[in-house]
């Protein structure tokens, strides 16, 4: 679990989920969907609490880094990365977005599928990037 590949995996797709978050979601997804918020209000935070948010990414980071470290069967690169990542993204991003979707008013249906697009180019990159730390270390 502590090798040296998950650790320094670990440490490159934590900061891809933090400067890769606020790349896609900050920047470039804000504007792609304040128009499909629900009513909730006061959901969002002005300023995040940056020691959690850091704390979140190292946590999503070794656990990503971790379960891809087994799941890829010592068969490493860019190719089990990225279809890791896939399948992580569908879990999170459509999965739960869909729960979501049913549970709460917090985005609409095209929302939920903006930002399905969003997870699933955030954890392609993320499963790249392990793939590539997994195979070179």
């Amino acid at each position: 679990m502590f090798t040296k590949a998950n650790i320094v995996s670990t440490l490159v797709t934590a900061v891809w989920g933090f400067g890769g978050g606020y790349l896609l979601w900050g920047i470039l997804g804000d504007p792609l969907l304040s128009d499909h918020l629900g009513s909730a209000t006061g959901v969002m935070r002005e300023m995040p609490d940056m020691f959690h948010l850091v704390l979140g990414c190292i946590i999503q980071a070794f656990a990503f880094s971790t379960i891809y470290g087994r799941w890829a069967n010592s068969e490493y690169g860019m190719g089990t990365g990225i279809t890791f990542g896939f399948w992580v993204a569908i879990l999170m991003g459509l999965g739960e977005g869909l729960i979501d979707y049913a549970t709460s008013n917090i985005i609409d249906m095209s929302g939920t599928f903006i930002n399905f697009g969003i997870y699933l180019v955030f954890f392609l990159v993320t499963g790249l990037l392990a793939g590539l730390v997994y195979k070179k270390v």
